[in-house]
């Protein structure tokens, strides 16, 4: 039997009651009374978005709120709005037809007329966009557009990356050749930034309106964020709003009215009445002993106060976005829980992890508040974002971004990576292991105190459609502080835990937890990316031969590396650094492997090298459409 709902509390009620008044003159204007795309409710819009002048954030003001695209402007172009995720800081756009060139010059109606500029704004370009733009490159056929009238989109003909100019100078290297080359760049641009858009990001960590509108809805419940609209430099306003629309109802009520009044009397006599149930309520579930409060409610509410907690969901919500834990949607099956593709009720597809009952409670209960908590305190875009979560008696689950393209294990090892596998040429295998260094790089060095993930697996690393990485699962990962010794290294004491053939064996011999067992489970998937064998096979043998690690470091110290290297990459260039790579990775003493800044500094020398033309996912769309 659920748990009966907690009753409503008689301040909350009051506020109900005074708020179902008339409000007075000089309150904010109503929520519209329909949603704004792609904002699902009929509430206005989170912060940092506004429909209302001077609130929200001074960069994030709607322009319109209208079906399909509200739209909203960046240097005077307008942009339709495609997708907001919430507690995500990254945009979708579409420039709007609006924003595009006169007839006399014939181009798709989304192309705008001159160059679009961030600067003077929050926003930066995101590496999918510029690396997309960057494979998009003419054939050598004659231009069909008078040069002279229409110089703009001459120059956007040979140079499509002329669009962004904030793009990084990497993107603007092309390959020589004519291969996946379009013949009409201007209609091709046109479908991609109206089918694909744009993406820009930005950093709240960076931007003081984010931070002081934090201190705002923190320090004044119920406060709301905006701006000095009259003055030049937009100085930030935190607006008290609930306390001003209380006092202003209170000491200014409208005319008086029989039926109004009327009202209000049957209001507050159903009010009374409910606050009377509710306390009988409440003191009969304490008698009989029901009011027990969550032990992981609890725990997180203790232990969050770094961060803020993710969204609550209850467990219908999920049960209903799942089709009732269908087993048609498992999209995967862990240690600590299965995972399905749901669909939440404002349109979101999203990743649901369900934790296995089977497994000991305080197991599951530990990982589950682990992940929690940790995923709270840290952003980065190689990782995967926590949406929510619901702690209930029926069971514990965890809400995250939907990856759609599966894992790397899935391409490398996976039932059909004989056909995904063709996909992951040697620029992209580069590009992959990049990413999943920085995010690595990020949680050793940017986060404090430092995380250590301990699980790191090529069933842990999700990748998008563009091959961009997002590296999940951190129910093991672990906060690291500083030990009571004479040296500054930080470590835990800790049982080993992790997946073999991944796992440290220093860490497996000394208990002793540090961001280098997180370089050795790297490395492993290094190797699985140099070799496309699996981290554990025993059809390779009985013994050492089992894990990959011992395998490739055998046969480089025999100078037999290229026998146990991926046929499919065996003959590009910077194979064997990133093997050599690995092999450092995997030393069996601490000291003698690198850290991640190390590594990942390496991997982009590499890169440059041996993949100068650009990002592995503008490779990849590059090479998909000519599969």
């Amino acid at each position: 039997m659920p748990p009966l709902t907690p009753p409503l509390r008689p301040s909350l009620l009051l506020l109900i009651l005074v708020s179902s008044l008339p409000t007075s003159r000089g309150s904010l204007p109503p929520p519209p009374s329909r949603p704004c795309p792609p904002f699902s409710s009929s509430s206005p819009p989170p912060y940092p978005f506004s429909t209302t002048p001077g609130l929200g954030h001074p960069s994030f003001p709607l322009v319109t709120c209208s079906s399909p695209h509200s739209t909203f402007s960046i240097d005077s172009l307008p942009f339709s709005l495609l997708r907001f995720l919430p507690n995500s800081s990254s945009l979708l756009l579409s420039p709007s037809s609006t924003a595009n060139s006169s007839s006399s010059c014939p181009s798709s109606a989304y192309v705008p007329s001159r160059p679009i500029s961030l600067s003077g704004s929050p926003f930066r370009v995101s590496d999918s966009t510029c690396s997309r733009l960057a494979s998009l490159r003419p054939c050598r056929s004659s231009l069909s557009l008078n040069c002279t009238l229409c110089p703009w989109h001459c120059g956007l003909f040979r140079d499509p990356l002329s669009l962004l100019p904030s793009c990084p100078q990497l993107y603007r290297r092309h390959r020589p050749n004519d291969r996946g080359c379009q013949s009409d760049v201007l209609d091709y641009l046109g479908n991609m930034l109206s089918n694909f858009g744009i993406e820009v990001e930005w950093e709240t960590g960076q931007d003081p309106y984010f931070t002081q509108c934090r201190a705002c809805q923190s320090n004044h419940n119920g406060s709301v964020c905006g701006f000095d609209d009259a003055s030049p430099n937009k100085s930030f306003v935190c607006l008290p709003l609930e306390p001003h629309r209380v006092s202003s109802t209170i000491v200014r009520p409208g005319p008086p009215d029989r039926i109004a009044t009327l009202g209000f009397l049957v209001a507050f006599l159903a009010c009374f009445l409910l606050m009377v149930s509710a306390a009988a309520v409440t003191i009969f579930r304490r008698w009989s002993g029901k009011d027990e409060e969550d032990p992981t409610a609890a725990f997180l509410q203790r232990h969050g106060n770094m961060s803020p907690l993710p969204p609550v969901f209850t467990y219908e919500e999920l049960e209903a976005s799942t089709n009732g834990f269908d087993p048609k949607r498992k999209i995967g099956d862990g240690g600590f829980g299965s995972v399905y593709l749901g669909r939440l009720c404002d349109g979101r597809a999203v990743a649901v992890k369900h934790l296995h009952s089977h497994r000991a409670c305080a197991i599951s209960t530990k990982s589950f508040c682990n992940e929690i908590l940790i995923l709270s305190s840290i952003r980065h875009l190689n990782l995967v974002r926590l949406h929510g979560y619901c702690s209930d008696p029926r069971g514990l689950v965890l809400v995250y971004d939907y990856v759609p393209n599966g894992t790397l294990a899935d391409h490398l090892h996976g039932p059909r990576s004989i056909f995904t596998k063709r996909l992951l040429t040697w620029r992209v295998r580069v590009e992959i292991a990049l990413e999943i260094g920085m995010a690595l790089e990020y949680l050793h060095f940017a986060v404090k105190p430092p995380i250590v993930h301990r699980d790191i697996t090529s069933c842990n690393i999700f990748l998008e459609t563009d091959m961009r990485v997002r590296v999940g699962d951190f129910g093991l990962s672990r906060v690291l502080v500083t030990a009571a010794t004479n040296s500054d290294e930080k470590h835990v004491w800790t049982g080993p835990q992790g997946t073999p053939g991944y796992l440290d064996p220093d860490y497996h011999r000394s208990f002793r937890l540090t961001e280098k067992s997180d370089v050795y489970s790297y490395g492993v998937v290094l190797m699985e990316l140099v070799t496309g064998m699996r981290a554990v096979d025993r059809r390779r043998g009985e013994g050492r031969e089992v894990a990959l690690a011992d395998v490739v470091v055998r046969s480089i110290h025999m100078g037999l590396l290229e026998e146990v290297v991926d046929p499919d990459i065996a003959v590009e260039a910077g194979v064997n650094p990133v093997a050599e790579l690995a092999f450092r990775c995997v030393a069996a003493e601490k000291d003698d492997r690198p850290d991640m800044s190390e590594v990942v500094a390496e991997l982009r020398r590499i890169r440059a090298s041996t993949c100068p033309h650009g990002a592995g996912s503008a490779v990849l769309q590059a090479d998909m459409a000519n599969v």
